[in-house]
């Protein structure tokens, strides 16, 4: 599994379609472990870019802080897993409390 997270200074960023980078996890499913990651520059911000240009790098889910319902249903299409309402943490530790099933999320960040 690939789990995509939108990086502002190392951490979640809360605006999904205008972060600076993303931190693409891999993970061992059986295991619940983090196997590598790959940090890669954003391309800049076009509606409609970002659910191919993450699915034809192997992402399969997202976790985000906001993220707007448009994007939500393109990353859908794609069979694109995606968890809105995560606080500001390391990718790791976000990643590590989705598997350990203790990620705490909130309201989507994202109105629009």
């Amino acid at each position: 599994m690939r789990v995509a997270i939108p990086l502002a200074s190392g951490k979640l960023a809360i605006h999904f379609g205008h972060c600076e980078r993303f931190a693409l996890i891999d993970v061992d499913e059986a295991k619940k472990k983090i196997v590598g990651r790959e940090d890669i520059e954003a391309p800049p911000h076009q509606p409609g870019l970002l659910p191919p240009w993450l699915a034809e790098r192997g992402v399969n889910m997202i976790i985000a802080g906001g993220m707007g319902q448009s994007a939500h249903g393109l990353f859908a299409e794609r069979g694109i897993e995606v968890i809105v309402g995560a606080p500001v943490e390391t990718p790791e530790k976000l990643v590590a409390d989705y598997f350990g099933e203790t990620l705490m999320t909130g309201k989507n960040a994202c109105d629009h």
